[in-house]
């Protein structure tokens, strides 16, 4: 059985082309990472740990004030959110005043979830 040239070229082409694909894959992310706190939950999660505290503090407080309390809260995971700072906290509170019309401050979170 003789291969010709052309043959022989295309096999060894097919060959180091799914060798060079499955050495790029090793490189590619294929699960999210244990302690990614910048995904959709992990947002929602702090979102709901935000109006949490918002709700037991009756919303009479500012951001930094907020931040504390946050970390200090028992549902609050140090492992999970080892990245979260007084930034992130604004970056919520901002998302979710554009996310809800109306709703400009801290107090205004409160009221609406009052109501």
């Amino acid at each position: 059985m003789q291969f010709d040239t052309q043959t022989l070229m295309l096999l060894f082409f097919l060959l180091l082309l799914a060798v060079s694909i499955w050495k790029i894959s090793a490189f590619l992310p294929n699960k999210p990472l244990a302690d990614d706190d910048s995904s959709k939950e992990s947002n929602e999660e702090l979102l709901h740990l935000i109006l949490k505290v918002i709700a037991q503090n009756n919303g009479k407080m500012d951001s930094l004030e907020l931040f504390k309390q946050i970390q200090e809260d028992e549902d609050f995971d140090s492992k999970r959110f080892w990245r979260f700072n007084q930034n992130r906290v604004n970056q919520l509170l901002q998302s979710y005043y554009l996310q809800n019309a109306g709703i400009n401050s801290i107090e205004d979170i409160y009221k609406a979830s009052k109501a």
